[in-house]
């Protein structure tokens, strides 16, 4: 009987195993895709290999720092480019159609440090910069009155800045509205600061002064798909074994036994022989001057013919919230009714890579990218990030006059705007949009290589009521003998959550296990 059954490959699942694993327990990871890493994966693209998820990690805390550390990578963490992102917005001047204008630097999800400094009246004109100063005339709000992000912004500094500042960067990094947003989770410490600084545009001022100097966020130099790659690497000499194509499909127990402990029962599927394979990639979409690549899902494990049941002491479940719910509705009534609880609904979204010869970007018209205001004519994209002008050695490896763009589509609340187009349908589309963004002209002869991720049936670990639903399946989990579940949808978005959140749950294992 294994020691420990890791379900799922994502970075959580990874982490987790090696913790197990560097004690000297026995895992076996399970990964229901055909490769680990999840959200931080890549693909090729034109002869590139590019992050097709996370791009960066937050710096907060040194907990991502600490980790790369231990993996040998801290020589390849590098900075941004520091001239940041821009916006793209409505004009509401009397010609109407877009701008865009850099966004303002000093503050916390879009939400203004000093109201009337220039960068932001650029962004809200001075009607928007005067309603969003009378902030420091309101009286002090008491800690945790308000819960909605976007509630806070809309009282406290007005429309304005909601919708073109604060909106913009919250369906940028978390594909939700910031009415739908916990304060207390997307912005720790928020409600503690407005209450001593005595206005929201102090508080932003506070939490700001007290970050670690420098960029908020950091990558590493080939890409955040290394730390993956380095993941595995020590996986692999500590023994563990790691199966792809091999999706779960249930999980049970039996006992306790008068040790106390339980036998957990895993079935999943078994990888098909690679003889029944396909050798050959897909071949090219029409003419297009694209590489073609499969659509990659982070929701859609492959389908396998037969099954088989594994034994361990211990299960970390470490798959996205909507599988781990539906594999613990069977373990007993407490698990099952979490799948009841008030969950948002999950945001697909689909990521467009472009990879182009167009000279006239290495001016680099919009920063690192820009994030896009929803109702903003004439743009279906909520995102675009230039990434050879955000990373120097993406920029060194793509050459002269080449350009990497990654478009991002799929907002909360609305149908997702590329399901059903083809690739060369989203690749026109992406094209115009980089052209409406960047303001240069982007042609489909100067491609060089094309693909398209779906990320989806995620759920958000940010909106409301967040912190009441993860507390019910923590305690549910807990009640369970040998059984620990860890994640984004538990931990928070981004590795800086994620990786100390699955530490934390093999540490528990291995206390129970090795009583260390």
């Amino acid at each position: 009987m294994q020691d420990v059954i890791v379900i799922g490959g994502g970075v959580a699942g990874l982490v987790a195993a090696r913790a197990c694993a560097r004690v000297g327990l026995g895992v076996t990871v399970l990964e229901a895709t055909s490769s680990v890493g999840g959200a931080v994966s890549s693909h090729e693209v034109a002869g590139l290999t590019l992050d097709s998820g996370a791009e960066s990690f937050a710096v907060r805390r040194n907990a991502v720092a600490e980790f790369v550390d231990s993996l040998g990578l801290t020589g390849d963490v590098v900075a941004p480019n520091p001239a940041g992102a821009w916006l793209h917005l409505p004009d509401e001047g009397p010609g109407g159609g877009a701008i865009s204008v850099p966004l303002p630097q000093a503050g916390v999800l879009g939400i203004p440090g000093s109201p009337l400094a220039d960068d932001v009246r650029r962004v809200i004109g001075w009607g928007g910069a005067c309603r969003a100063y009378l902030d420091r005339l309101m009286p002090v709000l008491t800690i945790g009155r308000e819960h909605s992000l976007g509630d806070l912004v809309r009282k406290r500094m007005g429309r304005r800045v909601l919708e073109r500042l604060v909106e913009p960067v919250t369906a940028g990094v978390y594909s939700s509205a910031a009415d739908d947003l916990e304060i207390d989770v997307v912005a720790p410490g928020l409600n503690a600061a407005l209450t001593t600084a005595g206005s929201l545009s102090g508080a932003v001022l506070s939490l700001r002064s007290a970050a670690p100097a420098g960029s908020a966020v950091a990558g590493l130099r080939g890409g955040m798909s290394r730390l993956v790659a380095a993941l595995v690497a020590d996986l692999e000499h500590f023994g563990v074994e790691i199966l792809t194509d091999a999706p779960v499909t249930s999980l049970r127990h039996s006992g306790p036994s008068e040790a106390g402990e339980v036998t957990w029962v895993v079935r999943h599927g078994v990888p098909a022989v690679a003889a029944d394979l396909p050798e050959e990639p897909p071949g090219p979409v029409d003419a297009l001057p694209v590489d073609a690549l499969p659509v990659e899902s982070a929701a859609e494990p492959a389908s396998s013919p037969a099954t088989r049941d594994r034994e361990a002491r211990f299960v970390i479940l470490a798959t996205p919230g909507a599988q781990a719910l539906r594999l613990v509705a069977d373990l007993g009534p407490e698990l099952a009714a979490l799948a009841g609880l008030d969950w948002p609904e999950a945001t697909a979204v689909e990521l467009a890579t472009i990879v182009i010869d167009a000279p006239r970007l290495d001016a680099h018209p919009r920063g690192t990218g820009a994030l896009v205001a929803a109702g903003t004519p004439g743009v279906t994209a909520k995102a675009l990030t230039h990434a050879t002008a955000k990373w120097d050695w993406l920029a060194e490896a793509a050459g002269p006059g080449r350009h990497v763009i990654r478009l991002s589509y799929g907002r909360a609340g609305e149908a997702g705007p590329t399901a059903d187009l083809s690739d060369p349908e989203l690749l026109a589309l992406a094209l115009r949009d980089a052209s409406a963004i960047l303001g240069v002209d982007l042609d489909a002869a100067q491609v060089r290589g094309f693909a398209r991720t779906v990320w989806g049936d995620a759920l958000s670990p940010a909106t409301i009521g967040a912190p009441g639903r993860v507390g019910q399946v923590r305690a549910a989990a807990e009640a369970m003998p040998g059984l620990e579940l860890t994640g984004a949808w538990l931990a928070g978005t981004g590795l800086a959550s994620v990786i100390p959140d699955a530490i934390a749950a093999a540490a528990r294992v291995r206390h129970a296990a090795l009583g260390i």
